[in-house]
């Protein structure tokens, strides 16, 4: 098996160059700077031009849920999913789609509701994000409320790598997700996993880590 990531600091492509360094498998990192135009050569790896992409075994793969999924089915032994007829299955496929297609969208109209749409509608765009992301922070506490440390249970899965991610880009927001009572513990515990403190010092990233 061989794997190369194309990435940007701090973007999508942080949870699947933390999931990398979790499950120890070799991999190749080539930084894109997505300020700049993309080159001829990632486009035709990625025509959107965004990140993540991973090249698996010489093929081109995008969308940072599905490489996410990908690797936990590739890499069983990582348990970062239940086995394929789990009983426990069901609940991370949908807690997995849940934070892909919600709290994923919602953070990108936040953010880029001026660039992707018409300017002087921004703001309203904006309002509607914070409520479907605040939405979706509320949701993901109450998995929490029955003590399990994680998001699915005692076990760290692709959810909270991925719903990690995404409640870092809320840090400077009016209630970022650690303002919860339940989520700013488990994002204490998710930040004191030696695997995010490799991928923050690879990425040069120094916000949001524990003092």
């Amino acid at each position: 098996m061989s794997y190369t990531l194309f990435y940007a600091p701090g973007t999508a492509s942080l949870a699947v160059h933390w999931m990398l360094i979790e499950l120890g498998v070799p991999f190749e990192a080539e930084a894109v700077d997505i300020k700049a135009e993309r080159s001829a050569a990632y486009l035709a790896l990625n025509p959107s031009g965004r990140v993540p992409t991973l090249v698996v075994d010489g093929r081109p793969v995008s969308e940072s849920a599905a490489l996410l999924m990908l690797l936990a089915e590739r890499h069983p032994q990582g348990g970062f999913a239940p086995a394929v007829g789990a009983p426990e299955r069901a609940a991370w496929m949908e807690a997995m789609v849940f934070v892909a297609n919600t709290l994923s969208p919602a953070m990108r109209d936040w953010f880029y509701a001026e660039k992707d749409g018409d300017p002087a509608g921004a703001a309203a765009v904006q309002a509607l994000a914070r409520l479907r992301i605040e939405g979706a922070f509320e949701r993901l506490d109450g998995m929490l409320a029955d003590g399990r440390p994680y998001l699915l249970g005692e076990m760290v899965t692709t959810v909270d790598l991925l719903a990690t991610m995404l409640m870092r880009w809320s840090r400077n927001m009016e209630r970022p997700a650690t303002s919860w009572s339940r989520l700013g513990p488990y994002v204490t515990r998710m930040r004191a996993r030696p695997g995010f403190v490799a991928v923050c010092r690879r990425e040069g990233l120094t916000e949001w880590l524990n003092a």
